[in-house]
Formats: structure tokens, C-alpha cells, sequence
């Protein structure tokens, strides 16, 4: 290379991360949405107690900008995955049960005005958009990023509405669980899902080591939800990131601890996917958001410093499917609750969370973050 080639390879250069800068001055060009399902602020206590032996060693307790935020419904004070998630993703309360609609619906009865999403915000203006669960592809929390229904239980419609999107051409990465009872559930209103996904561009797999490096848009549905997490998600952000307007990244973990032991310990390997992807991203335009939807009735009660939290006996129990659990040191009631969860963040945006916040203050804090205005109505 001749100096003046080289003067010029450096001046493009300079002209590169110029224009990028100002770019980035106006916010994030990407989001990722980590939602711990029923990660309530004692069940994220016990997490760090049981993977690190000590408090406060979770990334997500240590991240730059951390708040508190409530998450009641439009009409009680408990809220579900179905309503807690329709707040964070639009803006607006709705009842349990409802999948972004509002609270003029009633629950598999009469449907609500259609709320728009931030995954839709972002399908309009032309950004890659991606969802990820180790839960059920239609469950609520996922469903609430790109769905509208009056009930949670329609799993078929919920799946259906995939193949005719509100906006742009839906999410471009679903990876999540349901197998092929979900593509099963639908043939009633699809008669050809395989058919019909293809058609739409995605690549339908049952693993993510069966898509091909070069697919454009992926649809993977496990069998259930013991897959690797980190992967899906690192799999996504290379996907995604060949957009240069960005993308919209929701990942969930089921997080609930009515099985003790795979709750507390998806809670710590969570923790870690949010860390590497944090890290790996810190100094991109990219804004890093970590929340729960609602709470979960998980509690200490007892224990020594330098003793482990469940004895071995404990360890090796079951308790999903009962209703009450009294161990040495923990104590839990299968059911939902109402206090308040962390919210954590980084990046673009993420000076906005501090102090007690509503869950639909997740939303505003999105889209102030990406620059946007929220629709003047929803649909």
C-alpha cells in the first residue's frame, strides 16, 4: 500500500466513526430486553446466595443504572406474565390474562383496542426484530412482543398471528419451545404451517445447530425448553446486528422457582448470558435492559453465613406441583406477588432508569432511547 492509498483507507476510516458517533449521540440503535419470568428481588437474593455463596454477585444486581419498578395491573394488585409483559412492551395496563390489549377487553370475551408494541415500533421502521424463551414460543411473556388477543390460552391464534404480522414482516429470529405440537395447534387455521413459515422466509428447525449460517430469518422450536440459552442469543445478535438501522432483542428465561432448584439455578446461568452479552456489547450503541415481569412468593427465612442454602437432601426433592414448600432455610408458596423488581440496565438510554418506576415506564424508556414518539392512538 502507497501512502496516498493509505491516507485514504485512513480517512475513511475517520469518516466512518464520525458518521457512526453522530449516529450514536442520538441513542441506541439497539435493545435488548433480558425478562426474568417471576424473577422477583428474593429470588434474585437467593440466586446469588446459591451460585456465588454471598450477596450482590449477580451482574444484574451490580449494573450502572438500577431501580425499582411496580407491576400491578389496570385492575389487580398480583399481576400475570400476560399482563406485566403487555405493560413493558406498550405503554399500557391491561387485565390478566390479556395479551396487548387494553382494558376496555375482557378476558376471552370481548377483545381490547390492539396496543402496539415496541417490537412492532421497531418492525415499522424497518429494524430486525428477534424473541427468545426457554418457555413456550406462545406463552405469554414472548406472545406479548408480537401478538394481540383477549386470552393467553389461545395458543393457536397467539402462533397463527406469526404468519400475518401487524407490521413489517414480524420478528426475523424465534427461537423458543413448543416442538411441533405448536405447528400441530395451528393446522386448524393453517393448514400447511411448514408451508406457510418457509414461504414468509423462515428457516423452521428444531435445533439451532440445524440452521444454516447464512439463514436471514430463523424459526427453532424446541422440544422444550433445556437448551442452551447463551447460544440462542449469541446466534440472534449475529443475525440481527447485519442490519445497520438495528434491532429489537426480547430474551426470556422462566425464572419461576416452583421447582426450586432449576429456578435458582437458571437464575445464576441467566445472569451470566446477561453479563457475556453486556460485555460483549459495552461500547456499541446498544441498550442493555434486565427487569421481571412480577414477583414470585420465594423467601429465606433462615440459614449461616458459609453454609449451603439447600442441604443435599433438598437438592434432590421435587417441588413442582406442590403448593407449599418448608425447607431448612427457604420458604415458598406456588403463587404470584405484588412488590416491587429490579430493573437494571446499560447503554444508550439507561441513565432514565433509577428510582421506583411503573412497568409501563419500560416502554417509554425504550422508545426514548431509540428516539422515538409513541403512536398519538393505538390501533
Amino acid at each position: 500500500m502507497n501512502r496516498r492509498e493509505w491516507l485514504r483507507s485512513v480517512c475513511c476510516g475517520l469518516l466512518w466513526l464520525l458518521s457512526a458517533a453522530c449516529l450514536w449521540a442520538g441513542g441506541a440503535r439497539n435493545v435488548i430486553l433480558f425478562l426474568g419470568d417471576a424473577a422477583g428481588i428474593p429470588t434474585l437474593n437467593a440466586a446469588s446466595i446459591y451460585g456465588y455463596q454471598a450477596p450482590r454477585k449477580l451482574f444484574v444486581q451490580n449494573m450502572p443504572y438500577i431501580g425499582l419498578m411496580e407491576t400491578s395491573t389496570a385492575s389487580q394488585w398480583v399481576s400475570d406474565s400476560a399482563a406485566g409483559m403487555t405493560a413493558i412492551m406498550t405503554g399500557v395496563k391491561t387485565h390478566n390474562g390479556m395479551i396487548s390489549q387494553g382494558p376496555d377487553g375482557v378476558r376471552g370475551k370481548q377483545d381490547g383496542r390492539e396496543l402496539k408494541t415496541i417490537l412492532e415500533y421497531a418492525e415499522e421502521r424497518g429494524l430486525s426484530t428477534g424473541v427468545i424463551t426457554n418457555d413456550v414460543l406462545t406463552g405469554a411473556t414472548p406472545a406479548a412482543c408480537y401478538a394481540h388477543v383477549n386470552d393467553r390460552r389461545k395458543q393457536a391464534e397467539i402462533f397463527a398471528q406469526l404468519l400475518q404480522p401487524r407490521a413489517g414482516d414480524g420478528p426475523d429470529v424465534l427461537i423458543g419451545a413448543g416442538g411441533t405440537k405448536l405447528l400441530d395447534a395451528i393446522r386448524g387455521i393453517v393448514p400447511e404451517p411448514e408451508k406457510a413459515f418457509r414461504e414468509r422466509g423462515y428457516v423452521l428447525a428444531h435445533r439451532l445447530e440445524d440452521v444454516p449460517v447464512d439463514a436471514q430469518r430463523i424459526l427453532v422450536l424446541y422440544p422444550d425448553g433445556h437448551f442452551d440459552l447463551g447460544a440462542a442469543v449469541d446466534r440472534a445478535i449475529q443475525l440481527l446486528s447485519r442490519n445497520r438501522k438495528g434491532y429489537f432483542l426480547m430474551v426470556e428465561s422462566d425464572l419461576h422457582t416452583d421447582d426450586i432448584v432449576l429456578g435458582l439455578e437458571r437464575a445464576v446461568e441467566f445472569d451470566r448470558v446477561i453479563r457475556r452479552t453486556a460485555e460483549r456489547l459495552k461500547g456499541t450503541p446498544t441498550l442493555i435492559v434486565f427487569t421481571a415481569d412480577h414477583s414470585y412468593d420465594f423467601r429465606i427465612h433462615s440459614g449461616r453465613i458459609g453454609e449451603p442454602l439447600l442441604t443435599e437432601a433438598e437438592r434432590k426433592q421435587p417441588t413442582r406441583n406442590v403448593e407449599t414448600v418448608r425447607w431448612t432455610n427457604i420458604r415458598r408458596d406456588d403463587t404470584h406477588t405484588a412488590e416491587e423488581v429490579l430493573i437494571a440496565a446499560q447503554g444508550p438510554g439507561a441513565d432514565q432508569v433509577r428510582g421506583v418506576l411503573s412497568n409501563t415506564d419500560v416502554f417509554r424508556i425504550i422508545l426514548n432511547a431509540y428516539g422515538w414518539k409513541p403512536a398519538s392512538s393505538s390501533r
